[in-house]
């Protein structure tokens, strides 16, 4: 019995220590929440984490929808952390719901409910073998958008606050949950042919530590009459 409580907890000390904060809906790449598209755009982006989050660099690319006041997205990346690992290849995708805001208001006011699935690299047992994880993240919050309109270029900054649920699950152990409240925020800029760069920063508050995510990409937006 002893020595398995002492297994336990060295297991749960292995697991803190070797899997970062996820910070990003898919790994390496922060969450995103500005608003619903009129119509279909495409993302791609490329992303940073600080040391705290693994470090490193991630590439993502994604896809969204706007059917009105509501939205979807879907997307993938691929991370890969400082150190002698590879890159882990991770998906997501969000449902997107406005509940203020629209073509003549400024301001848009969005509900983002959202999954993003991932296999970080295994985990040393305290035996001295490896455990596979599989991780799922789930980022839910309200994203606050402000269009500037100008002549030829439309200026977009967000903040989207949120609660972000990160479930682990070594292969043949205990499930862990964490908890943490995030934050993320940016800036579009948006040419009126639909071609436009973005830059945003990733952050979740814990205890100890402050890991983070900084993105930036261009996008292109094809309009769809009708929605």
């Amino acid at each position: 019995m002893k020595q398995a409580v002492l297994g336990a907890v060295a297991l749960a000390a292995a697991l803190a220590g070797g899997a970062p904060s996820a910070v990003a809906q898919v790994r390496g790449i922060p969450v995103y929440n500005a608003g619903i598209p009129r119509g279909i755009g495409i993302y791609g982006d490329a992303g940073f984490p600080n040391d705290e989050t693994g470090g490193g660099n991630a590439y993502g690319v994604t896809g969204r929808l706007g059917l009105g006041a509501f939205g979807a997205t879907a997307m993938l990346s691929t991370y890969d952390p400082e150190g002698p690992s590879g890159s882990d290849v991770s998906v997501g995708a969000t449902l997107n719901l406005r509940v203020f805001g629209g073509p003549l208001v400024p301001l848009a006011v969005t509900l983002q409910g959202g999954v993003g699935y991932a296999k970080p690299d295994d985990q040393l047992l305290p035996d001295g073998g490896l455990a596979e994880v599989s991780e799922l993240h789930f980022p839910v919050g309200a994203g606050f958008a402000l269009t500037i309109p100008n002549p030829s270029l439309a200026i977009k900054p967000w903040l989207a606050p949120r609660l972000d649920i990160v479930r682990r699950s070594p292969e043949g152990l205990e499930d862990e949950t964490d908890t943490e409240f995030g934050l993320s925020g940016g800036i579009e800029l948006n040419l009126l042919n639909g071609l436009g760069v973005h830059a945003s920063y990733d952050a979740l508050f814990v205890d100890g530590g402050n890991p983070g995510v900084f993105g930036v990409g261009a996008h292109y937006t094809f309009a769809v009459p009708g929605l």
